[in-house]
């Protein structure tokens, strides 16, 4: 689930939050980010239940509907296309969802159905279901796209779900548009009613655990050193002004030069721009490019870039 940006974009916030706690405890800070990083993968497995719980509501509700003592021919014979989407009877069906829910007490939806309740009228009132229902038949690509739709357009963007998110644990607000644009592709893949969804796994491997240590670690152990090698290649900024994001961004990408032999030196500038786009100011890609690309010259002019393997400069 977790890509190197990712990794990268949790630590540069693991870094950011301990300057503004201005808290010296690496331990507490280092267990801080891991818990972030594993609230990420109970906000994948929420988003994937809320889809199972607005199905069993819808499903509750039909069949109370047609037990009243007045029920109406429609209550009595209603049209259960939706709860019979094969997607969602699809993701129903997982046993690898089911454990990972169970495996880690995702049961927000059972204590809190009210939000449930608020998605699904909000679903029931759009045209795309409208549309959907009223459609005389439908092919496991059509259900499929129904609720990928669905999810975009009414869930995912929904006010009172955001709300509740934002309530429950802030961080999962910065974290929302991954998990939304995972949750998205992963029901994208499936192709016909006989696949098996399987939840994805947190990290890609070991090696993608250790890198979150060995970045923040090394970061942070070495902010004052990795200061200084930027300090005198900012000749037109003046350097307590530069925004401290910049500053975290900037000894990151030095720490990973330095300090990271396997990765290559265009990757850490790329990625490390891009991640200054989108959370730092609009000149701060401009102005970390050029640091960096002085700061990579001087360290192949005095050798000082180690990197393992072929192509890594």
């Amino acid at each position: 689930m977790l890509n190197r940006r990712h990794i990268r974009i949790k630590v540069m916030q693991g870094i950011y939050a301990m300057h503004k706690h201005e808290s010296e405890n690496l331990d507490k800070e280092e267990k801080f980010l891991f818990q972030s990083i594993e609230n990420m993968y109970d906000l994948y497995l929420l988003m994937l239940s809320a889809l199972l719980e607005i199905r069993l509501k819808e499903e509750e509700y039909l069949d109370l509907a047609s037990k009243k003592h007045l029920a109406t021919k429609e209550e009595r014979n209603p049209n259960r296309k939706f709860v019979e989407n094969k997607l969602l009877t699809l993701l129903a069906n997982s046993e690898s969802l089911e454990n990972a829910i169970d495996e880690r007490t995702i049961s927000n939806w059972k204590r809190n159905d009210d939000v449930i309740l608020l998605l699904l009228e909000a679903i029931k009132t759009s045209e795309l279901y409208q549309e959907y229902m009223n459609a005389t038949t439908s092919s496991f690509n059509d259900d499929k796209n129904f609720i990928a739709d669905l999810f975009s357009e009414v869930i995912a963007p929904n006010d009172k779900l955001y709300d509740y998110l934002e309530d429950y644990k802030l961080t999962w607000l910065d974290d929302l548009p991954t998990i939304n644009t995972l949750v998205l592709k992963q029901i994208k893949q499936l192709k016909n009613e006989n696949d098996t969804f399987l939840v994805t796994k947190l990290y890609k491997d070991l090696d993608d655990k250790d890198y979150v240590k060995n970045l923040f670690r090394k970061t942070v152990l070495n902010e004052v050193e990795l200061s200084k090698e930027y300090i005198d290649k900012t000749p037109n900024w003046d350097t307590e002004r530069i925004a401290e994001i910049d500053t975290i961004i900037l000894k990151m990408a030095i720490c990973e030069l330095l300090k990271f032999p396997s990765i290559p030196v265009k990757v850490t500038i790329n990625e490390y721009l891009e991640i200054a786009k989108e959370y730092s100011t609009p000149k701060s890609s401009i102005f970390i490019n050029g640091i960096l690309d002085n700061i990579v010259k001087d360290y192949q002019k005095n050798n000082r870039l180690t990197k393992a393997g072929r192509g890594l400069l």
